[in-house]
């Protein structure tokens, strides 16, 4: 049974996904800021995560600055972060063909992976969000996966689109990964975004807590809950993004998330609310 009312007591960590949850677009949504601040006047530590691959940790700090949430890059992991620790620690040694954007190549490039376009070098071929795809990008993976039989297939994040402010999207790395399982009849082997704990493990890096004693907060059924459910975490589904509760009641009770909430700041208990005096009209 999920919870709308909220959670009555504080958890050790906060885990955020941002698009569609702290901000929408340039814009914070209602409650995030003093929500924040609030877990951060408490010394709850705060942590972010995001499937989007099309910015850097870097990127992500200057727009949470610029929306009055200053933040330290190490505060937040996104889907270059977990690619590029995945591979040194599993494929240290592999050539990679990154169907992707410049923030991915320059992580490639810092960490000392090497990346090549002829097919006959390839070990692994990394879809992502690209909105640089083309067809000679998709023969390059073909070449490598089908005719050389010689690389293998991970994305970043499985994510089937990206939202936008007022409805709109646009195609997300889950089309690439379909257009390269499609024509080479392979199966992808690795996901390195949510709901995989991998992105957990970036996420909580150097903090000494019991992930089943952290929340994890987001607007994607799929992806957040998904990772929370995967992981052992509390969950809560903020509806002001992607999700809808009746999507969160139709699924099972065991991947239906701990509570759904219209605001992100009732994640902060009801009584320590009305001690701090506030309403959901400020």
């Amino acid at each position: 049974m999920i919870d709308l009312q909220g959670p009555t007591e504080f958890y050790d960590a906060y885990v955020f996904d941002m698009d569609g949850t702290i901000y929408l677009g340039e814009g914070l949504l209602p409650g995030a800021k003093r929500m924040i601040e609030e877990l951060h006047r408490r010394n709850i530590p705060v942590r972010y995560l995001s499937n989007n691959p099309t910015k850097d940790p870097q990127e992500y700090s200057e727009k949470l600055a610029r929306l009055g949430l200053p933040t330290p890059v190490d505060e937040i992991a996104n889907t270059v972060v977990t690619t590029v620790r995945w591979l040194k620690a599993h494929h240290p040694d592999a050539t990679v063909f990154p169907i992707a954007e410049a923030p991915l190549i320059r992580a490639l490039d810092a960490a000392g992976i090497r990346r090549s376009e002829n097919p006959e070098e390839i070990d692994i071929v990394i879809a992502s969000y690209d909105r640089t795809f083309e067809y000679r990008k998709l023969q390059i993976a073909f070449d490598a996966i089908w005719f050389h039989k010689r690389a293998i297939l991970i994305t970043t994040n499985p994510d089937r689109y990206c939202p936008f402010p007022g409805g709109r999207g646009e195609p997300d790395a889950a089309g690439i990964v379909a257009a390269i399982e499609a024509t080479t009849g392979a199966t992808l082997h690795a996901n390195m975004g949510k709901p995989e704990g991998a992105m957990l493990e970036a996420a909580l890096a150097g903090l000494d807590v019991d992930p089943a004693h952290c929340m994890m907060v987001g607007d994607r059924l799929g992806t957040d809950i998904g990772m929370a459910v995967n992981t052992g975490m509390v969950s809560a589904l903020v509806l002001t993004g992607d999700s809808t509760l009746a999507e969160a009641e139709a699924l099972d009770e065991a991947h239906q998330p701990t509570f759904a909430l219209d605001r992100i700041d009732h994640l902060i208990p009801s009584a320590a609310r009305a001690e701090l005096g506030w309403s959901d009209d400020d």
